[in-house]
């Protein structure tokens, strides 16, 4: 049987814009992996591109269940870009473990965001043994 689950998040903009000033480089490389500072750092404005991902990293541990914490951490969530440009979810560590456990099968990612609000949707398609 095919179910599906969904996680969304929000991001208010400024205010993680604010958390990124004071706390630096520092929170930067507790939530985000390389490749996503790189990207991020090369955009116009940095802080809307942070908050998208931060807000897709919150949604996949709503779907998941999970919440960010123990089970799966902020650097086991990786928000990349397919060549089309579409973003796209990349696990790892413990993250995939969970997934797989939970039997997703199927990850698809939706960003938006303006100056103040960043927005992430994710969909798990998950193939269970129930009938």
């Amino acid at each position: 049987m095919i179910q599906v689950r969904t996680g969304i998040d929000l991001v208010d903009v400024p205010r993680l814009s604010q958390t990124i000033e004071r706390l630096g480089e520092a929170f930067l490389k507790r939530v985000f992996l390389p490749s996503e500072i790189d990207y991020c750092a090369r955009m116009a404005e940095p802080a809307i591109h942070y908050a998208a991902r931060f807000a897709a990293k919150e949604a996949v541990a709503k779907a998941l269940g999970t919440g960010i914490g123990e089970a799966v951490g902020w650097l086991e969530i990786e928000v990349d870009r397919g060549e089309s440009g579409r973003p796209r979810l990349c696990l790892h560590g413990n993250a995939v473990a969970v997934a797989q456990g939970q039997g997703v099968v199927q990850m698809d990612l939706s960003l938006t965001h303006t100056a103040q609000i960043a927005a992430a949707q994710v969909v798990f398609l998950l193939e269970t043994g129930e009938p």
